[in-house]
């Protein structure tokens, strides 16, 4: 763990940009005016002795908002929250029951943001092996664990597009198995990846 745990501090600490779910749209324009709300998700990395994962989740298909999506547990900042960790924190409990106890906050990645005008601050983590989660029912369809290895390989990257409010849109994908990982998820698991270094794991 201890060398895990120094290669995601080098890339807390390594250089880069905010990421914005824009990043592959240079021709929209965002007015300077704009208000975003703020959101932290938390980055799990579980350190598995047989390799390093990444925890995620699938959310309820019966959500209103980015129903069936892959994402990292996270929400809205409340009033209550300890900053971006706090928020990041209480929603992994909410989300997946993951304790505050077994997480290990190693620090910030860039801010990124969402073209649903979130501003979300990505808090990067380790996690204790030999968690089980149990998914809210409300929220999350599954939890799922994807190889660390796999989503810090920049070549795993695919760009695709769609048409989304009237325009083309292209965006970020790093499917694993029968998960289509792919959106704001994609996009701060890549920012991850340009500040990884990519030794053994």
């Amino acid at each position: 763990m201890r060398d895990l745990r120094a290669r995601l501090t080098a890339a807390l600490a390594a250089d880069g940009p905010p990421s914005s779910d824009y990043d592959l749209n240079p021709n929209v324009i965002l007015p300077e005016t704009r208000k975003l709300r703020a959101a932290s998700v938390l980055i799990p990395v579980v350190a598995h002795d047989h390799g390093a994962s990444v925890l995620l989740t699938k959310r309820s298909s019966a959500l209103k908002h980015h129903p069936g999506q892959i994402a990292f547990p996270g929400g809205k900042e409340e009033a209550g929250d300890n900053g971006p960790e706090g928020a990041a924190l209480r929603e992994a409990w909410e989300e997946i029951a993951l304790p505050e106890a077994r997480v290990e906050v190693l620090g910030r990645l860039p801010a990124h943001e969402t073209v649903t005008g979130f501003q979300v601050t990505p808090v990067l983590a380790l996690i204790e092996p030999g968690f089980t989660p149990r998914p809210d029912a409300g929220e999350v369809a599954e939890a799922f664990e994807v190889p660390l290895a796999h989503v810090i390989t920049p070549e795993n990257y695919i760009i695709e597009g769609r048409r989304w409010r009237g325009q083309r849109r292209s965006y970020f994908t790093v499917p694993w198995g029968p998960y289509y990982i792919w959106g704001a998820t994609a996009r701060m698991l890549r920012a991850l990846a340009d500040r990884m270094d990519h030794g053994a794991d």
